[in-house]
């Protein structure tokens, strides 16, 4: 229940947002004759001041709170309708109108793309990612956690006897009674399934021969992981050190980091997308950096809602029909907008669009990386 309040809180929070980025334009209500504007005092001679831009209209009852509000989430105005349907199925034209300059007519590339990341947010809360995936890594996430502190738990009773054992001095009786007591936990962590402790002089053994080298790189990054897990690997720098051991003790803690900043620093996608975009038209002189701003914002921003649409539709008998046609659909819309907002050829445009969605994956791979490094350094 608290998951759906929050899911419900982000996607008011959205547009709120999204009204804030986007300022208020139009109104079909004029001012009175001799009407002052009750912002700062300006005489009207329309809808708006023309001074300061409010609205000469200010209601006060409570309706308008309802009113208000369904402003400010949907942002009825006229905008939505004529967006939506040019960012779904002609994107090229509403980039690039928007780049010269008709702007008061449509939902800025930036307010969109914060209304869709908290809506995208908003809804994963409330119906969960899909597929069980999310599911199976939050339990995978608790056993490792729970895995990691018995194992961690051994290891250090295993450490402690090793010291003892490594004295010259030590009784036979109670050299015998140590050996029992580490057959012992080595018998129970074999029961619980967890991997064996070993002495300081089996880890660094193990450390110097270094992981194994596998054909597969799944099996070979699953192996490196467990490697490291196994070893506590000391890489010399001390704030990865750090994080590594954190994320080795509680996995599900760092699993929970990466899904908030994936929330919090969803707005660098925009910023690591823009130099790929760039390297599709290198030293062009037509284009600039503020074109391919709004070309990846709007993109973005067509993504994130086309997940959220194919997510709410899996939950229904459409799901898997939905998810097949947007697969499709992906590559032809960064071909049409690729195409209409650079009027690129069609050769042209087809290259670039398979070029954008292999850079499109880098991106989302630095995107993932940014986000476990911030993950590890928390």
């Amino acid at each position: 229940m608290s998951g759906d309040i929050e899911g419900i809180g982000a996607a008011v929070t959205a547009g709120l947002a999204s009204s804030a980025v986007e300022p208020r334009h139009g109104g079909a209500h004029a001012a009175r004759a001799g009407q002052r504007c009750l912002n700062c005092g300006t005489s009207l001679i329309g809808s708006h001041c023309h001074h300061c831009g409010q609205r000469a209209d200010v209601h006060r009852s409570f309706g308008a709170i309802g009113h208000d509000l369904v402003h400010a989430i949907f942002h009825f105005e006229g905008k939505i309708w004529n967006t939506l349907p040019l960012l779904a199925w002609r994107p090229g034209d509403l980039t690039r109108r928007y780049i010269h300059g008709e702007r008061a007519r449509f939902i800025s590339p930036l307010a969109l793309f914060l209304f869709a990341v908290f809506l995208t947010y908003a809804v994963l809360a409330m119906v969960g990612s899909g597929g069980g995936v999310g599911e199976e890594l939050a339990k995978a996430a608790d056993e490792q956690t729970r895995t990691a502190a018995i194992k961690d738990s051994m290891q250090q009773e295993v450490d402690r006897i090793d010291a003892e054992l490594a004295k010259p001095d030590l009784a036979a009786p109670k050299r015998q009674e140590l050996l029992a007591e580490r057959d012992i936990l080595q018998k129970s962590a074999d029961y619980l399934g967890i991997a064996r402790s070993r002495s300081a002089r089996e880890r660094a053994a193990d450390r110097a021969a270094g992981p194994p080298v596998l054909d597969d790189p799944a099996d070979q990054l699953m192996t490196g992981a467990e490697f490291i897990s196994r070893n506590k690997v000391d890489t010399g720098v001390a704030f990865i050190d750090q994080g590594l051991r954190k994320a080795l003790a509680n996995p599900a803690l760092v699993l929970y980091k990466l899904q908030a900043n994936a929330y919090k620093f969803a707005w660098a996608l925009i910023p690591l997308s823009l130099p790929f975009m760039w390297m599709l038209f290198p030293f062009s002189r037509r284009f600039h950096t503020y074109d391919h701003f709004v070309f990846v914002t709007y993109s973005i921003s067509f993504m994130l809602l086309l997940f959220v649409a194919v997510r709410l539709l899996n939950l229904s008998i459409f799901g898997e029909v939905a998810t097949a046609i947007a697969l499709i659909y992906v590559p032809f819309h960064m071909y049409r907008q690729l195409r209409g907002a650079y009027r690129s050829s069609r050769f042209g445009a087809f290259v670039r669009a398979n070029l954008l969605l292999f850079f499109s994956l880098f991106a989302v791979m630095m995107f993932m990386f940014l986000l476990l490094a911030v993950g590890l350094m928390g």
